[in-house]
């Protein structure tokens, strides 16, 4: 896990630095699954917060990439708000908010069912946005 001295690193490089430390199939997960948010929306902000944890942002959270020792989880902030036609959607189902991913060893996210979703999450976001800015 990124140190103390981490507080002089950008969000990206602490993200580049827990692929590094994670070291296994959960650091090829997490390092596959951001490139696809960024291919999905270019102009994504990455940020660290709470518990060392990666964030992805635009107009608002996106989605969080947590990792634990037999997965890593990507919550994404308003998932139940987000259409899901292939049910990438496995994990925090209960919840009237979030929505997660949860990615196992050896599993695999369809490529492009997640970046729709990142989009969908993109789009959410701006209207919500758009929403506030006009009240």
């Amino acid at each position: 896990m990124p140190n103390a001295s981490s507080k002089d690193k950008s969000a990206a490089e602490l993200i580049d630095q827990r692929i590094v430390e994670l070291g296994d199939w959960r650091g090829e997960t997490l390092a596959r699954m951001r490139q696809l948010i960024h291919e999905a929306a270019p102009d994504v902000v990455e940020t660290w917060k709470w518990l060392d944890t990666p964030v992805w942002e635009h107009n608002g959270i996106l989605c969080t990439g947590e990792s634990y020792k037999a997965k890593v989880k990507l919550t994404f902030a308003k998932g139940a708000s987000l259409p899901d036609p292939v049910g990438l959607f496995n994990a925090s189902l209960e919840g009237n908010v979030r929505r997660a991913i949860d990615i196992g060893a050896n599993e695999t996210v369809d490529a492009d069912a997640f970046k729709a979703l990142v989009r969908a999450a993109v789009a959410l976001n701006a209207a919500a946005g758009k929403a506030k800015r006009t009240k």
